[in-house]
């Protein structure tokens, strides 16, 4: 920020002790160094200051993000639900057509008659145990 060479700080010293005197000079160097201090510990808290609204604002936008990713996740969640429905009211819509007409069966109800064409000696017996 400032560029003083050993050369310009000897003369700046120089002058000072020259306008200043040699009474005052430690009591002026003194006060300077807590100026100087002071302006240091003020531009550090506005830097931390700074710094701690960047990162709030930063955590708004993860979090902008995280919500927006949940929301768009549960979205697809529901459209496959949705496809998922669809596509179990179709099978169970070719189930029906592909039953015998005498025969009432449910949707995810086993037949216990052999299909056509099979043997019935390898099916099992029904179960009339009600």
């Amino acid at each position: 920020m400032f560029d003083f060479s050993i050369s310009e700080l000897m003369v700046v010293m120089v002058v000072a002790l020259i306008v200043i005197g040699p009474e005052r000079l430690p009591k002026v160097a003194r006060t300077m160094g807590h100026l100087w201090g002071r302006a240091q510990r003020y531009v550090n808290g506005v830097k931390a200051d700074i710094e701690r609204d960047m990162a709030v604002e930063e955590f708004r936008q993860l979090r902008q993000t995280v919500q927006a990713e949940a929301s768009a996740m549960e979205q697809s969640l529901q459209q496959a639900a949705l496809t998922a429905d669809q596509q179990m009211q179709q099978i169970e819509k070719e189930f029906a057509q592909l039953s015998p007409p005498g025969q009432a069966t449910q949707p995810g109800q086993i037949s216990q008659q052999p299909p056509p064409g099979a043997d019935p000696s390898l099916t099992p017996p029904a179960n009339n145990s009600q």
